[in-house]
């Protein structure tokens, strides 16, 4: 090699620019590309979060605490009705279709009512395959808005709710840019106040705890923009 000669100043070897159809390399999208979700995806999604989220109900019931939502309106009305949770959840839900199809759309209503029909069976059926006689009211309190959180993200991330303030606290989100987990926050303290009418103040205290925990598990991984898929 000559003096004048710059070893790293040899010319690269050129990447290839024809890439052969079906290579692992033509098949990799772009890192910011959006991947929708696959109908098996939204399925199996939609199942998981409805599950995780009837579980933490059953637990809050099972414990004799509320929630906020919908949800936690159908677990106060047990505590004065003989009616069962499955029956008053789909009940009080029927008003916020109406709203969700003017707002939403078709495919988001549709994928709700789902939800909703999926979170009335699975109360039914944890029962059976877990009956729970003493819980304690603080470990439901937590673990129990803990799964229902979890659950909605799940169900959100798939394009629907489980109706009511859900629906309610997404179509804020994006007409007026305010956060769900915010907007579901402050209907779920309304409700949880409501239930001082049938429930002693140390159990609505704790319950109050566990909105809070519900709405920040929401407000801190449901943020417009943060998920591209």
């Amino acid at each position: 090699m000559s003096p004048d000669t710059d070893a790293s100043a040899a010319p690269e070897t050129p990447a290839p620019t024809d890439v052969a159809p079906g290579s692992p390399v033509a098949d990799t999208p772009p890192i910011d590309a959006v991947i929708p979700h696959r109908p098996t995806e939204d399925v199996l999604g939609v199942l998981t979060g409805t599950f995780l989220a009837s579980l933490g109900l059953y637990l809050l019931q099972s414990a004799g605490a509320v929630t906020g939502g919908t949800a936690g309106l159908a677990l106060l009305l047990t505590h004065a009705l003989s009616t069962p949770f499955a029956v008053l959840f789909a009940l009080v839900n029927l008003p916020f279709f109406a709203l969700a199809l003017w707002k939403k759309g078709v495919a988001f209503t549709v994928r709700t009512a789902i939800c909703v029909g999926l979170i009335s069976v699975f109360s039914l059926i944890h029962p059976r395959f877990l009956p729970l006689e003493q819980v304690p009211l603080l470990y439901a309190v937590i673990g129990g808005n803990l799964l229902v959180g979890v659950g909605l993200l799940i169900i959100f991330r798939h394009g629907a709710s489980l109706g009511g303030f859900n629906i309610l606290a997404l179509i804020l989100q994006e007409r007026a840019g305010l956060r769900a987990g915010y907007v579901q926050m402050a209907l779920d303290v309304a409700v949880i106040l409501l239930s001082l009418l049938v429930l002693d103040v140390p159990r609505v205290l704790l319950s109050a705890l566990g909105g809070v925990v519900l709405n920040v598990v929401l407000a801190l991984n449901h943020r417009p923009g943060r998920y591209r898929a």
